[in-house]
């Protein structure tokens, strides 16, 4: 029997208590404008390609960041990493900061380039 890392016991943890979303119902958020869509991953990965019109905020700095940059805490916001791990965590980051509307892209990046949806470089 495979036993869960920490880090996976964790993130599973925090998928109870977050809401995630598969990379068309995102799309349709993003292209319609309802949502602010956040790439949590490094540096170097954003700018080997994003989601288009996605903004940066990494994981270890977004919640020094986050009311900065989105004050609003109803607004809609989705989080996406490589995988739909660290998005899960920093969603659940962001509801224990009050923000009532977030959600995490189910797969992450790699869901979505699958997808075929589009990326930015």
């Amino acid at each position: 029997m495979n036993q869960l890392s920490r880090f996976q016991k964790i993130v599973a943890d925090a998928k109870q208590n977050i809401r995630e979303i598969n990379p068309s119902e995102a799309e349709a958020e993003r292209k319609v404008g309802d949502a602010v869509v956040i790439d949590v991953r490094s540096t170097q990965d954003w700018k080997a390609g994003h989601i288009e019109g996605a903004r940066h905020l990494d994981r270890g700095e977004i919640e020094l960041e986050i009311e900065e940059q989105i004050p609003d805490l109803d607004q809609r916001i989705i989080c996406y990493c490589g995988g739909g791990s660290r998005s899960a965590l920093v969603a659940e980051s962001l509801q224990k900061m009050g923000y009532r509307n977030v959600r995490s892209l189910a797969g992450g990046f790699r869901e979505w380039s699958a997808s075929g949806l589009p990326v930015s470089t």
